[in-house]
């Protein structure tokens, strides 16, 4: 149980070191470029081709199953929520894209 757990834990925190920390080119290394994410880990891990490989599909398969409880989550909340708080919720994540830090700097939190 615990092995999982931290197995789990370690492949969560994955995406988030790919914001934290900027990628080899001075960019921020976002998710939307496609593969650099595993290349960043194959790199920094040192993982040979057959390790690679394992990383990436149990990432793809965690993408999988976080895709499916967003959209599982959708559905719920369209039960609950009219058609106009279901767009003003739509409309959330994107604000908090865009507001300003707690330091005054704007944008997503780095």
């Amino acid at each position: 149980m615990n092995k999982q757990l931290v197995s789990i834990l370690l492949i969560l925190s994955f995406p988030l070191t790919s914001f934290a920390a900027p990628s080899q080119q001075g960019n921020l290394n976002l998710p939307s470029e496609k593969g650099s994410r595993i290349e960043r880990i194959t790199n920094d891990l040192g993982l040979n081709e057959a390790e690679k490989a394992k990383v990436e599909a149990i990432i793809n398969e965690e993408k999988g199953k976080f895709k499916a409880i967003r959209e599982e989550k959708r559905t719920r909340l369209q039960g609950v929520l009219t058609k106009d708080q279901m767009t003003k919720f739509d409309q959330i994540p994107q604000q908090s894209h865009h507001k300003p830090s707690a330091t005054g700097e704007g944008g997503t939190n780095q």
